[in-house]
């Protein structure tokens, strides 16, 4: 013979002692740490003109799981700099796994065409998220 199930509730109460601020800005430190950890950016090592090649090398160093990023750019508007003939353009690297956790430091070379610049002569300004950026003059 079975015998049907009974359910008792009970309220439960939870008391929590401390400082209310206390407890909310440790929340947000946690939390600013958990963000930082999944947010990582690429940054530039180094970057340098070749003339002959009409490219800009940039040694990017990433953290990730692997070493397999893959860098695109977005080119920006070309805007006359003063009366002397200069220009400046922005050029941002996009890096394909952004969200990638970080377990190791890479580093990578990226060549940037700039074949279909249409700025001359022009300081370049190459930006990576979040705001990490290098200006190159190209003639």
């Amino acid at each position: 013979m079975t015998q049907p199930a009974t359910n008792r509730h009970r309220s439960v109460v939870v008391r929590r002692s401390g400082n209310r601020a206390a407890r909310m800005y440790g929340r947000a430190v946690v939390l600013c740490g958990l963000i930082a950890l999944a947010v990582q950016a690429a940054t530039f090592s180094s970057v340098e003109l070749d003339p002959g090649r009409n490219e800009l090398i940039a040694t990017m160093t990433y953290d990730g799981s692997n070493p397999n990023h893959q860098f695109s750019v977005h080119w920006g508007t070309c805007r006359k700099l003063g009366t002397e003939g200069n220009h400046q353009i922005m050029a941002e690297l996009l890096d394909n796994q952004w969200d990638d956790t970080a377990q190791q430091t890479f580093t990578t070379t990226v060549h940037v065409s700039l074949a279909g610049v249409n700025c001359h002569p022009a300081l370049v300004t190459l930006r990576t998220a979040p705001k990490y950026e290098v200006n190159v003059q190209i003639p």
